[in-house]
């Protein structure tokens, strides 16, 4: 009779140490378990993962890999060195830009034209998809639609150069109206202190036909049952967009209006460039244009990179307050 030994195990109540056998085993079958699932999940929606494979390339080579290169903002830059081999200078590009002259008028004109455009784009659009909403004739609402969402297809160029056209001093229309009641001509573009209504006025007439689409998709997933509960109860029309319509629209609403003030200091330098004359310069010089000017006519790409590095961390500080804001007055945030 063959006789066994057994080995004795470890006493009662006493553990495996860290790094052990039985550690190993876990993390090999939890990592088996995870690529088991991956797996099948790819056998199951692999049409879905393709379509996001050129949107995720988009993001890492235009978004994501030129990040790295904002080191040039610490530095002396150097084309034939290089963003890596230049020399490293600290903080000296933000420090004189900080210490430039144009410094103060540069950040107050950028954020006078930027939040005098949120101001004046978020409000509109909400205002014309309520009214379109309220519309019953198919061919009017139709017709409406269209007429105000064509211009978000006129590039800015286009746009640009017919609003030097309608405000000419000689040939615009405006100052041909304007004369007609014995106003003499005014030379809009060539006075500062009507370049930021002309540009803030133009990009609303520009853009919102494009965002009155979004209000309408999220007035078209209100419970029809509200409004008719509404109608029973006696509510009138003013009263049923108050109080059913404004608040289905409003998580909608708040995340717009988050991501534009968090997006107010990368407001676009096409449009100011190119009304930009030496006349309104002293209220149509913003970060954006002085950047393009700095990095690229001028080949102070350090100085560009630090400009527009601090007007990127300005940006992410207004998106995060301006959310942690929406949040506590209306319960709803970027973020959930």
């Amino acid at each position: 009779m063959a006789v066994t030994t057994r080995r004795p195990g470890p006493p009662a109540g006493a553990t495996e140490p860290a790094g052990s056998r039985t550690d190993r085993n876990a993390f090999a079958r939890y990592w088996h378990s995870r690529w088991t699932e991956a797996r099948r999940s790819w056998r199951l929606y692999w049409q879905l993962y393709l379509l996001v494979v050129l949107p995720v390339l988009y993001f890492v080579v235009f978004k994501y890999v030129p990040i790295s290169n904002a080191v040039i903002a610490f530095k002396d830059y150097n084309v034939i060195k290089g963003p890596w081999g230049s020399d490293w200078v600290g903080f000296k590009n933000f420090e004189m830009f900080f210490a430039n002259p144009v410094f103060g008028t540069l950040l107050k004109n950028t954020f006078i034209l930027a939040f005098y455009l949120v101001l004046a784009s978020f409000p509109i659009p909400i205002i014309l998809a309520i009214a379109l909403n309220e519309i019953r004739d198919g061919w009017f609402k139709r017709s409406v639609q269209m007429i105000t969402y064509a211009p978000y297809f006129i590039s800015t160029v286009v746009v640009v150069s017919m609003t030097i056209l309608i405000l000419s001093p000689r040939i615009g229309l405006v100052n041909d109206a304007l004369g007609l009641f014995g106003i003499p001509a005014v030379d809009f573009l060539g006075d500062p202190h009507y370049f930021r209504h002309i540009y803030v006025w133009s990009d609303v007439w520009q853009t919102t036909g494009y965002s009155a689409v979004i209000y309408m998709a999220a007035l078209a997933g209100i419970d029809p049952a509200l409004h008719e509960a509404a109608k029973i109860d006696g509510a009138t029309r003013l009263q049923r967009i108050r109080h059913v319509d404004i608040p289905g629209i409003m998580p909608t609403a708040v995340i717009i209006l988050v991501l534009g003030v968090g997006n107010m200091m990368a407001i676009g330098f096409e449009k100011a460039y190119l009304l930009q004359n030496d006349l309104n310069l002293a209220q149509s010089e913003i970060i954006p244009t002085y950047v393009y000017k700095t990095g690229l006519i001028n080949a102070d790409f350090s100085t560009a990179t630090a400009v527009g590095l601090f007007n990127s961390v300005v940006n992410l500080c207004l998106l995060l307050f301006v959310n942690v804001a929406a949040k506590r007055i209306t319960g709803k945030g970027l973020w959930g």
